[in-house]
């Protein structure tokens, strides 16, 4: 009798955010299979750090990234190679509630997948062997663990469906502790607080003796140059940081101030507290840090919300317009009490 793990491909082709919110899905299919993971550029590092992948490739999905290449057919023919030297035994498509698995389902039917499942409303035809259907207002975690269970792959026992990363990361001895982390960027610009907002900040918690890192990806470093300033209390890793030292810094951080964007969710992974500024474009229900102390900030009732804008067309971006007090006060709320520091909630 054969003894051999069952290979399954799992997709998760966006960004860094969305592949760690898939985490505990991919726990509970390598609890039973041998698993590689279809990434994104954008969301790569994340794949190689979850527990529980084999093998990761990457290819950019033109239906499923923000912006696009025009689908080419050597680019296809490339996924199809890659698919078919894989041979696996079935497929898992993990989607957001907006994107269709429809195109990549029937792409892993010519390189010859027998098995495919995915969340669809649309109609698959024979695209897919399981068609899961789930409440749109449920978490991204527990959309995708749900899908995992119908395909045959139940939570483990055990698993307690946090966020987690592989062991590498290391919690950096050169920042003196303790200290917080802003990060003012976000991979979507409406989902971003006003940089002048976010500088403020750190000048605030500099005055109460609080020491800040500012973090922010290659494409950001004006940004935290900016929100920085020049402080011996701050320092600006902007561009700096790989995934894995970027999760070390989080790990090592008092408190996390972020937008809805994937360094919220390395802190989640990490078991750092976040203050959520978020902008409602998408839902909470959906998106907010999962399984860690966090606090929402932002008006989540507004009328424009789940709008899913990438660039805010309202003057002043009413939904994020959250007072740097707020903030600091927020930062007391979800910091421990042995971690506090004197002065936090001072600011008027």
């Amino acid at each position: 009798m054969s003894t051999r793990s069952p290979h399954v491909l799992a997709v998760r082709a966006d960004s860094m955010g969305d592949v760690l919110l898939t985490g505990p899905a991919i726990r509970a299919l390598a609890a039973r299979a041998r698993v590689s993971l279809l990434a994104g550029p954008a969301g790569a590092a994340a794949a190689r750090a979850l527990p529980g992948v084999d093998d990761v490739f990457v290819h950019a999905l033109p239906w499923i990234v923000a912006d696009p290449e025009p689908c080419a057919a050597d680019a296809v023919d490339a996924l199809l190679d890659d698919v078919r030297a894989r041979a696996p035994d079935e497929a898992v498509v993990f989607t957001s509630f907006h994107q269709s698995p429809l195109p990549l389902a029937l792409l892993l039917r010519l390189a010859g997948v027998p098995r495919v499942s995915a969340i669809s409303p649309d109609y698959p035809g024979t695209l897919l062997d399981v068609r899961h259907d789930v409440d749109d207002g449920v978490h991204e975690v527990e959309r995708a663990r749900s899908l995992a269970a119908a395909a045959g792959f139940p939570v483990p026992p055990g698993d307690d469906g946090r966020l987690a990363l592989r062991a590498g990361f290391v919690v950096p001895s050169s920042l003196p502790s303790p200290y917080v982390v802003v990060h003012p960027g976000a991979s979507v610009p409406a989902r971003a607080w006003d940089p002048d907002r976010a500088r403020a900040l750190v000048r605030v918690l500099v005055r109460d003796g609080v020491r800040v890192v500012v973090t922010g990806g290659p494409a950001e470093r004006r940004l935290t140059q900016f929100v920085a300033g020049a402080h011996p209390l701050v320092v600006d890793a902007g561009g700096e940081l790989s995934l894995a030292e970027l999760a070390g810094v989080l790990a090592g951080a008092r408190a996390v101030v972020s937008g809805n964007t994937g360094p919220a969710h390395l802190a989640a992974a990490v078991g750092t507290p976040v203050v959520s500024l978020y902008a409602p474009t998408v839902p909470a229900a959906r998106w907010r840090p999962w399984m860690v102390e966090h606090v929402l900030l932002g008006d989540q009732q507004i009328a424009c919300r789940g709008c899913r804008a990438r660039q805010c067309p309202v003057a002043g971006h009413p939904c994020l317009d959250v007072a740097v007090a707020d903030v600091v006060d927020a930062l007391e709320r979800v910091a421990p009490a042995p971690a506090r520091v004197p002065g936090w909630g001072t600011a008027a």
